[in-house]
């Protein structure tokens, strides 16, 4: 991908992801007004034992993917690149129905023992077959991804959240929020029946595109060579993932049982876990929608110029990034501190999230950037600095989690301490790998133009909160989210026009 395309390959995905993003907040939204509080920490216990057996299931396939149907396609290979693409389905078609069957059978299990709580057992059967439905889907993305129609997976993406948020709106006006077992397990199998359309359209487009291709006559490799190709890079980055997310399930089952220790009721415990984790951060992370964009452009440009050994190209690239994700959190930041309860009751009806918005939003400069560090790493292919990174940071976290939940006038605000904590070790020791193989030098006269320009956009939101009058509500915060945002907009002009 050449260089002068980034701004504009990066916004159009993110355009396509704000979308979907904008569909899974409404998603969230409506699921946290039919569940409440303590129904939505349910949703948020199970969600991290469906992302670990994805991530067993799918793990780095959808790269391995990318990056083989990219050059399949460059070469006009095709006949090797769809015997690929075959191979690798059937074999993770088997392997998904495997790990599926096993948490179908031990789901009792899993919601006695593992989440304790018996309320969850049904949506742990729920999501089974959307666990085979996604890693199916997530090779036909990557083969899309590869012979760069990105366009395809995304609009399909769009119209999934869109049968989502309607099957769940139809299931739960026809069995009402009486039962919090009922409510959870309507919202799972929305998510199915989202994933399985997803899968079918996914295919369909597929081989549309397959009849469109013209074949030229190219020596075949064998299934098992092909199908070893893609393992050699998935497997990798799936122990990553692997270890990474059981980390981070532990990090999840951890949180409600140290805030028992601390004196909370369980209710009250998921009410809480509800409130930050369901509500609060979901506001706040919002914007990591732009973050992923930008991540997943970056990896195959920095991989075209390591390969290229254009290493001025990449380190400018390096630095261009990190920016862009420090002053979008900063943006994050002024926003979220100015009118954290309007963004509680705009979006979640709410007056009771201010406090966990606007402590959430502390860590927003930082988590950024530190997921963009993850990606440099990734793109520059520093795979098992990655790794051990990620891991270090993953068991730091669960021992803060640990201890500071577990105190009694911290509580789920030990969540956010965590985070900042993490996210400021995460930049730290990505910064040092990266600094190993690029010179990033900081420029003083730039960081003194955002100080400068961010004190004044700081100043323009407060003076709109105070000007602008609260019957016109929806206005009102429209135009200081607008205000706020401005900053990266003008972050992204002026770094282009560095770079050009």
């Amino acid at each position: 991908m050449g260089k002068d395309n980034f701004y504009k390959n990066t916004f159009i995905l993110t355009l396509s992801n704000i979308t979907t993003g904008i569909f899974s907040f409404i998603f969230s939204v409506t699921l946290s007004r039919s569940l409440g509080a303590e129904g939505m920490g349910l949703y948020n216990l199970v969600m991290p034992v469906y992302n670990l057996f994805i991530c067993i299931m799918s793990a780095g396939m959808l790269a391995a993917i990318s990056k083989i149907s990219a050059i399949y396609n460059d070469s006009k290979d095709y006949g090797n690149l769809y015997k690929t693409i075959k191979t690798t389905i059937v074999f993770n078609l088997a392997w998904s129905i495997l790990i599926a069957s096993m948490v179908f059978v031990s789901n009792d299990f899993i919601s006695f023992n593992i989440l304790k709580d018996s309320r969850t057992s049904m949506a742990l059967k729920i999501i089974c077959p959307a666990m085979v439905f996604i890693t199916l889907s997530n090779i036909l993305k990557g083969y899309f991804y590869g012979v760069s129609k990105v366009m395809i997976p995304a609009i399909i993406d769009i119209f999934e959240k869109g049968i989502r948020i309607s099957v769940v709106l139809i299931i739960l006006s026809k069995i009402g929020t009486s039962s919090m077992t009922l409510s959870l397990t309507a919202s799972y199998i929305s998510l199915c029946l989202g994933e399985l359309i997803s899968l079918i359209l996914l295919y369909i487009y597929y081989k549309i595109d397959k009849k469109n291709k013209l074949f030229y006559r190219k020596p075949s490799e064998g299934r098992a060579q092909l199908l070893f190709n893609v393992l050699i890079i998935s497997i990798p980055l799936c122990i990553n993932g692997i270890i990474t997310n059981i980390l981070s399930t532990a990090s999840a089952l951890i949180v409600p049982r140290r805030l028992v220790a601390s004196g909370i009721p369980y209710s009250t415990a998921l009410t809480l876990i509800g409130k930050f984790t369901g509500m609060a951060m979901v506001i706040v992370f919002f914007p990591m929608v732009i973050i992923g964009s930008i991540n997943t452009i970056l990896i195959p440009d920095l991989s075209k110029s390591v390969s290229k050994k254009d290493y001025a190209s990449s380190e400018n690239r390096i630095k261009d990034v990190l920016r862009l994700s420090f002053l979008l959190g900063i943006c994050t930041i002024m926003i979220c501190t100015t009118i954290p309860n309007s963004l509680g009751i705009m979006l979640f009806k709410r007056n009771d999230l201010g406090t966990f918005i606007k402590f959430a939003s502390l860590s927003a400069p930082l988590f950024y950037t530190s997921i963009t560090s993850y990606g440099i790493l990734n793109g520059i292919g520093k795979h098992n600095i990655l790794l051990r990174n990620s891991v270090i940071i993953s068991v730091i976290e669960i021992i803060l989690l640990f201890f500071l939940t577990s105190i009694s006038y911290i509580n789920i605000l030990g969540y956010g301490i965590t985070l900042i904590i993490t996210s400021l070790l995460t930049v730290i020791v990505n910064i040092v790998e990266i600094k190993k193989y690029y010179e990033l030098k900081i420029s003083f006269t730039n960081v003194f133009i955002y100080f400068l320009f961010s004190m004044f956009i700081y100043y323009f939101l407060n003076l709109s909160n105070k000007l602008i009058p609260d019957y016109l509500f929806v206005l009102k915060n429209c135009i200081i989210i607008f205000l706020g945002f401005s900053l990266f907009i003008f972050s992204i002009y002026y770094t282009k026009k560095a770079s050009s």
